[in-house]
């Protein structure tokens, strides 16, 4: 069984991808990041960069003790390396997928991310900020494009943790302002991927956690976005 902490952004959401598509077992244990949960001492144990998600395998494979990890790119190749699917078959594959899952963890997530808070939730209007970082998505979807041109997968034929990875990161783009229809490779992977019955799931659980969606209220920007090292020591 696998504790999952979570709540239903897309780093959360590439977990819960996984998940249901390897069938493993898991609990949903909701960190409600508006209301500042993400800060609580017991969570700091698994999680110390006070993101989630983050996980627990209490059936870890060297059958030891249950083993915590944290950073959604680590918790894929973790769980990845557990079952030994979705990530491989050979090392040539393997390398690809690794590189792009990098790409997205340090690339197209923290452009993406900091689209949205320009965009959505900064309480004043900034047209450089905004533009900077809609052009630099646009860029990088341009990337994506052209890697998945000729093939279905990011990784190539096979679905892999590089596409958990990066889907929910493309799942706002109208809200990071960008047009599938000038991405063709990516709106036909795009919507391959949204299809599948994992993928469905997966979502339908954050759904369940969150229901609707609700934009935040100011409150929940100022826990969200007032963090220094004083307010995360814990």
């Amino acid at each position: 069984m696998i504790d999952l902490h979570y709540w239903p952004t897309p780093n959360g959401h590439k977990i819960t991808l996984f998940l249901e598509e390897a069938g493993l077992p898991y609990t949903i244990h909701p960190v409600n990041m508006g209301q500042g949960e993400q800060f609580k001492p017991d969570f700091l144990k698994i999680a110390p960069n006070n993101r989630m998600p983050a996980i627990v395998d209490h059936e870890p494979a060297d059958g030891g003790e249950p083993i915590s990890v944290f950073e959604s790119g680590a918790i894929l190749l973790y769980l990845a390396n557990k079952i030994g699917r979705f990530f491989g078959p050979e090392q040539r594959d393997k390398i690809v997928q690794m590189q792009w899952l990098m790409w997205q963890m340090g690339g197209l997530g923290p452009m993406a991310g900091q689209n949205h808070h320009f965009n959505r939730y900064a309480p004043e209007q900034i047209p450089y900020a905004q533009k900077r970082y809609i052009d630099e998505t646009n860029r990088l979807y341009g990337v994506l494009d052209r890697q998945l041109a000729g093939k279905p997968f990011v990784g190539g034929e096979a679905y892999s943790i590089a596409d958990m990875a990066i889907y929910p990161w493309i799942v706002p783009y109208e809200a990071q302002g960008q047009n599938l229809d000038d991405f063709a490779h990516v709106k036909r992977w795009f919507e391959a991927v949204g299809a599948r019955p994992g993928t469905v799931r997966a979502y339908a659980k954050g759904e369940e956690v969150r229901p609707g969606n609700p934009a935040m209220t100011d409150e929940q920007k100022k826990v969200l976005f007032g963090q220094t090292a004083a307010v995360t020591k814990g």
